[in-house]
């Protein structure tokens, strides 16, 4: 009896589930145009790599022949703001600023052109600056991973209208 009520409890947790349109997170329905595309990077190698990876995570063939569709990241960059000071005037706390340029490009045509930002605050301690420099790096890094997620999902999008 037991059992059966926890067979069924499951059955109706997956129905829910399956019903509402959950889906892992990265988990995205290509369309056929996105089955294999073509990657132009003018930005930082880190940023490309993280890209390759998504699009191999999604199950989207990287070509460097020409294809239909070509992904083209055309610049990035990084700002780093003053967000507060110590009362010495020592900065105490960063704004970080990732700021991605891209376009999408079917068939020699220009389909899409947009910016990606990713923004991180992080604090600053003058007594514990290499502990706080390799915090800023894996910031940063996280943030190229953000940026090149935000860009697959545009697309995706973009390419499901």
């Amino acid at each position: 009896m037991r059992a059966t009520l926890n067979l069924v409890l499951i059955l109706v947790l997956i129905a829910t589930l399956t019903g509402c349109g959950f889906q892992l997170r990265g988990n995205y329905k290509l369309p056929e145009t996105l089955q294999s595309v073509s990657l132009k990077s003018q930005v930082s190698k880190e940023l490309n790599e993280h890209m390759q990876q998504r699009f191999a995570h999604s199950g989207i063939k990287l070509s460097d022949e020409a294809q239909p569709i070509t992904v083209h990241l055309t610049s990035d960059k990084l700002e780093r703001r003053t967000l507060s000071l110590f009362e010495s005037g020592q900065v105490a706390e960063y704004e970080l600023l990732y700021q991605v340029n891209y376009q999408l490009i079917q068939n020699q045509r220009l389909l899409l052109e947009r910016t990606v930002e990713v923004a991180r605050d992080y604090q600053d301690d003058p007594n514990f600056a290499l502990a706080k420099t390799r915090e800023r790096e894996m910031l940063v890094d996280e943030m190229r991973a953000e940026a090149s997620r935000l860009i697959l999902q545009q697309i995706i999008s973009e390419m499901s209208e």
